[in-house]
Formats: C-alpha cells, structure tokens, sequence
C-alpha cells in the first residue's frame, strides 16, 4: 500500500477526520487474548478496585492502537506511520454497563518535514480526560 495524501496538499493545521472508538469490557479480553496480557486490572474489577483503581481500565497500548487508527484511516496506509509515540498520562477506565468507554480521538498536522514526512500531533480523550500525552506520528505522504 500507499499512503494516498500527497504531501503537497497539506499544510501545518490541516485537521484529520476525528473519529471515536468504543471499548467494552469484551474488547479488552478480546484483545488479552491477542496481545497476551491478562493482567487483572484490564478484566476484573475487584481486582482493579483493591490495586486503588476506579474499576477496569483499558490496555496502554490498546488505547495507544485505537488513537493511531485517525493517522492510518487518513493516510490509507498503516505502513505510511514512520514514528509514533505517546505518553500515558489517564487511564481509559471502562465500567461494565453495557456500554463501556468512548475514546475520542482528533489529530492535526503539526509540522511539514524534509522527504515527504510530516508530524500528526493526536488528542486521545476519554470520559472528558485526556488519556495520551504527547502522542505523535510520523507520516510518509506521497
């Protein structure tokens, strides 16, 4: 695949489609199950409450995963991502209510680089906190 932005239509402050991901207490185990990590503060919620939680939370990297999705759904190709990073700054805490949390997620072009990359600063909130901190990619546009 490749990315289908070219480089030369985006200018530093062009916003990207933002886009919001639910997360039920079945994501998380379906992605334990993936990932490996069974870690009980991601499925069970005594244990989550007696460790000083507020109850289950969701994967770091699961939400990290979910924010990066408003990069590659943009560019229409996960391959274009060249660096990407975040700081975990709140969980994403997921109550088992039938509906679970939302992860809202917004991103822009912060910075026009050298050979068709530029920088996507994100914004990952959930439950009015924002989740992610310093959360950039890097991108190859065409």
């Amino acid at each position: 695949m490749t990315a289908s932005i070219a480089y030369g239509a985006v200018e530093v402050g062009t916003e990207l489609p933002p886009q919001s991901f639910p997360v039920t207490r079945a994501t998380l185990v379906q992605y334990a199950g993936a990932s490996g990590d069974f870690n009980p503060i991601h499925w069970n919620e005594k244990f989550a409450t007696e460790v000083g939680l507020p109850d289950v939370i969701a994967h770091g990297m699961f939400t990290m995963a979910e924010a990066v999705r408003v990069v590659t759904d943009w560019t229409g190709d996960p391959g274009a991502v060249v660096e990407y990073g975040v700081r975990f700054t709140k969980p994403v805490v997921v109550p088992d209510d039938g509906t679970g949390a939302l992860i809202e997620v917004s991103g822009k072009v912060a910075a026009k680089l050298d050979d068709n990359l530029v920088r996507v600063d994100l914004t990952a909130m959930s439950d009015g906190k924002k989740v992610l901190g310093m959360s950039r990619a890097v991108v190859r546009l065409v």
